[in-house]
């Protein structure tokens, strides 16, 4: 053994929406209860069609990611983050992104409802599809 130990991780979903940040609430809350880390991680990705907002070059697809997960951040613990959250974000779709950041994760945590559209999808599309890819045992948090 080489004595390193692998810390509790907690994968939480944001998309900037109501229940992802009772899902982010809820991780910390579970991992301050476990000892572990948050990963708080947000998925992006560009349309399938170019538009004309990209055409034009008015802002980055991951820019608006970071900005609305830091945002949630903001909005769901105010300026003091807890000290065992980190946050990224991820290119591609929610679930995916989602099920990869599971792999060796204690529980991934989900919002039951997200924003439709680029940061996410409608009513239930990506905890459904969590349940079913996710690499462990899922929390959604209405």
């Amino acid at each position: 053994m080489n004595g390193s130990v692998n810390p509790v991780r907690i994968v939480v979903g944001v998309d900037g929406s109501q229940a992802s940040l009772a899902a982010l609430r809820e991780a910390v809350g579970l991992a301050e209860q476990l000892g572990a880390a948050v990963e708080a991680v947000a998925a992006w990705e560009p349309p399938a069609k170019p538009s004309s907002y990209q055409a034009r070059g008015i802002g980055s697809f991951e820019e608006g990611a970071r900005r609305v997960l830091d945002q949630a951040l903001a909005d769901a613990f105010g300026p003091v983050l807890p000290p065992a959250l980190s946050a990224r974000t991820e290119r591609g779709g929610a679930a995916a992104v989602l099920a990869d950041a599971s792999r060796g994760a204690r529980y991934l945590v989900v919002g039951r409802r997200g924003h439709g559209g680029i940061m996410g999808t409608l009513l239930g599309s990506v905890s459904a599809q969590s349940i079913n890819q996710a690499d462990c045992p899922v929390i959604v948090v209405r």
